[in-house]
């Protein structure tokens, strides 16, 4: 068997074979690291990265105990998570949507009004787009307020080209009776929204910590640097750049879908322009380190506006000391950004740095005085996939064709779904594969078929 990328599927799918006593396997990785998406990286300065926002949660109990396996517990930070979104000038705290009482007492009874209309003419239709989704679910204030703008800077992508069917967990619903209680009286209850409420980071060595551990567990033959160029679906082979050829017996492919089709050497036409339809953001990270401590105690930051190029800046320094040089948290603080980008923009990395540090000023995150140490940019190519309205159709048919092939394309972007495009998710998906082939069972939440948005309404 080979396996395609040493990200958290492929490396969780080569774990869970090791354990199951088959050894009989190869994992490669294009990049000189293991890591994929999760990866981390320190930077001249001393500060410590991750390609993106991850916070460690999960609701699988195998992804629990993998990382119990990992880490001993005081090697895992706990945070309560606070976040907040930058609207007009202030911050709202996250959810936006639930606590409108922080806006002015105008725009918040337009907001009210507008979600009451929407929720009394029902839930929006299955199948809908996302701007129609939004407009029926929360009404067209909310989305004038928070949603569009957010929604369009995060995915680069009109929201009327993206489908709703991914929605699930990810978008928190509003309650109208906690809402006017929050209006009338300011108190919004206790209850904290979301998955991550409660969310633990690795104490030092950033995101990338947990996938370098894991793979050290492997005593398989996993190969970094090696690229694959080339396969051949019916002779079930395939060539790395380097001009290696190998052959196997089943292919779990962890990279981008797209990506696996273009290379291979039979794919049908129907398969190959459902392929080229598939979307996705790039997202240039921009961590910026001062020579100054932050008395910020919030986890993260939305920025929907024009204020910022960013649309969510990490208060770095506060999920770990570790992140910052010679951890000390009293003399350095550390900001990781993200800028959403179309596929195959052309970046400015200075001017970039210059932008996200003038915002973090200006949003009062960074003292005007505050000596910039580290102004560090990593270019993620492939971020997020998009879920766009014909994504669903394209998928339907790309992935059964690959599986009567031997092939199966698993993870964030091998299955190119959002909705399960979390590290727990990718990490499950490579051990129930791995169980599939040895052992025949069934895979706990990937489906060749994505569930319809009626799985999404929110209520």
């Amino acid at each position: 068997m080979v396996i395609l990328g040493a990200g958290p599927c492929g490396l969780a799918c080569a774990h869970e074979l090791q354990r199951l006593g088959h050894r009989d396997w190869v994992l490669l990785e294009a990049a000189p690291r293991v890591g994929g998406l999760g990866s981390s990286v320190v930077d001249e300065a001393g500060f410590t990265w991750d390609l993106g926002g991850h916070v460690v949660f999960s609701k699988m109990k195998s992804f629990d105990a993998l990382l119990a396996e990992l880490f001993e517990p005081q090697e895992l930070l706990r945070h309560q998570r606070s976040s907040f979104v930058r609207h007009g000038g202030s911050w709202v705290p996250y959810p936006f949507q639930q606590h409108l009482h922080h806006l002015t007492q105008a725009r918040a009874r337009r907001c009210l009004d507008d979600l009451t209309a929407a929720q009394a003419r029902g839930r929006a239709l299955a199948e809908t787009d996302f701007a129609s989704w939004l407009e029926a679910t929360y009404g067209h204030a909310l989305v004038e307020e928070f949603f569009a703008p957010y929604n369009k800077k995060i995915w680069a992508t009109s929201l009327s080209e993206m489908s709703a069917s991914w929605i699930a967990e990810r978008v928190a619903p509003a309650d109208i009776s906690a809402l006017r209680l929050a209006l009338k009286t300011g108190f919004t209850g206790t209850q904290v929204w979301g998955p991550n409420a409660q969310f633990a980071f690795p104490a030092s060595g950033g995101t990338g910590a947990i996938w370098r551990r894991l793979a050290a567990r492997l005593d398989g033959d996993v190969r970094t640097g090696q690229r694959v160029v080339y396969v051949d679906e019916a002779a079930k082979s395939l060539l790395t750049a380097d001009g290696t050829v190998l052959a196997y017996d089943h292919l779990v492919a962890t990279g981008a879908l797209n990506g696996l089709v273009a290379m291979m050497a039979g794919a049908p036409e129907d398969v190959r322009l459902a392929a080229t339809a598939l979307r996705h953001t790039t997202v240039a990270m921009a961590g910026l380190g001062y020579r100054s401590p932050t008395t910020d105690r919030r986890s993260w930051l939305y920025f929907p506006g024009c204020e910022a190029p960013f649309y969510r800046a990490t208060n770095f320094s506060r999920y770990a000391p570790a992140n910052v040089p010679d951890s000390d948290p009293g003399r350095y603080s550390a900001w990781m950004t993200e800028t959403s980008l179309p596929a195959g923009t052309l970046l400015d990395r200075a001017g970039l740095v210059e932008e996200c540090d003038l915002a973090l000023r200006r949003c009062g995150l960074v003292p005007e005085s505050a000596e910039r140490v580290s102004g560090h940019v990593e270019l993620i190519p492939y971020a997020y996939p998009v879920p766009t309205v014909g994504r669903d159709a394209a998928l339907a048919l790309i992935q059964p064709w690959l599986e009567r092939q031997s092939i199966y394309s698993r993870g964030r972007f091998g299955t190119w779904r959002y909705e399960i495009g979390n590290m727990d998710h990718a990490v499950t998906m490579g051990q129930d594969i791995a169980r599939r082939l040895v052992r025949g069972t069934a895979e706990r939440i990937y489906t060749a078929r994505p569930p319809t948005v009626g799985s999404a309404d929110v209520r």
